[in-house]
């Protein structure tokens, strides 16, 4: 397998190199005077399998769509010049959370990526915590493998657990069946009932509606609650409140991708939260060290997700 990160030498890319004991493949990224990139591997890529890592968030170096052209660039590229197999390895994928109509004329952007990816030469993807994986991979037509981000938040919920009542819970309606999936894994492994409650949540045209309604016990309990992604941390902070006001001793807070938008650190710092994690499939850039949020912030490896699933691709096409 030759692994091509287009995320430079990030912790994750060197995390998952280390990993999988495969160096990083030379990438020759050319810019031109008006903008324009030649993306070109420097190492034969005939007959391999390249497994292309790129997250597809915005920083302030790159848009998510420039991220994207040169994804589907750099795909097409290896494609073009004999590789056998071709995987996309997104630990962030943009433009998932509009995965259905909701308005006239709505896109539907997990659709409209797979057919790029498709079109680009791509075989399969990998994605980190899709926000909806069922309507993720109903829009793909090449193979999609959609990783639980469980693996990354083991180590940080067994050090809150505690010896008292533990709940965990979801944010919204939406997030249920990955919090259901993760209170399963959680019992199996640590031989103790874990309660579940949700927390109501409502967005129309944007903006949040719901109040301090709870389904589940907490009273007494802490609370681990998980969503795929935080972006300006209303979603959160809103459920914190809520699961507070129904009698939780501890709220601490756990996502996949940490995106920090807006006024996120103004509002996590004045939330009910006792802490919160994220892990590096987005870096924090958002939140540095010397923000008000940042004391409450971990940010786990995605590399304990992803090196499993990328070790079972390796091994069913070869080395």
């Amino acid at each position: 397998m030759e692994l091509l990160s287009l995320d430079g030498e990030s912790t994750l890319a060197l995390a998952l190199s280390a990993a999988l004991e495969q160096p990083l493949a030379p990438l020759e990224d050319r810019p031109f005077e008006d903008g324009e990139h030649k993306w070109r591997p420097t190492t034969d890529p005939r007959g391999r399998h390249a497994c292309v890592l790129a997250a597809l968030h915005g920083d302030d170096e790159a848009s998510p769509h420039d991220k994207l052209v040169r994804l589907l660039s750099v795909c097409a590229t290896l494609r073009a010049h004999g590789a056998a197999r071709v995987t996309a390895l997104l630990p962030y994928l943009a433009y998932a959370r509009k995965d259905q109509r909701t308005q006239p004329f709505d896109p539907v952007g997990p659709a409209l990526l797979a057919r790029l990816l498709e079109a680009a030469g791509c075989d399969e993807a990998v994605v980190l915590e899709a926000h909806n994986p069922a309507a993720t991979e109903n829009a793909f037509r090449i193979p999609l493998v959609s990783v639980d981000a469980a693996p990354a938040f083991e180590r940080w919920a067994a050090g809150l657990a505690g010896a008292g009542p533990l709940v965990v819970a979801s944010p919204d309606p939406g997030g249920v069946k990955r919090v259901l999936r993760w209170r399963e894994q959680l019992e199996a492994r640590w031989h103790r009932p874990v309660g579940f409650a949700m927390v109501d949540k409502r967005r129309s045209l944007g903006v949040l509606a719901g109040g301090h309604l709870v389904a589940g016990d907490v009273g007494g309990a802490t609370v681990l609650l998980r969503d795929d992604l935080v972006a300006t941390g209303h979603t959160l902070a809103q459920a914190a409140a809520a699961l507070r006001h129904a009698g939780a001793v501890a709220v601490h807070a756990c996502a996949a991708h940490g995106l920090f938008v807006g006024d996120a650190d103004r509002v996590l710092a004045a939330s009910a939260l006792d802490s919160f994690a994220v892990t590096d499939s987005v870096p924090p850039w958002r939140l540095p060290p010397s923000c008000a949020a940042a004391a409450r912030l971990s940010v786990l490896p995605a590399a304990a997700a992803l090196v499993p699933v990328l070790r079972d691709l390796r091994d069913a096409q070869g080395r």
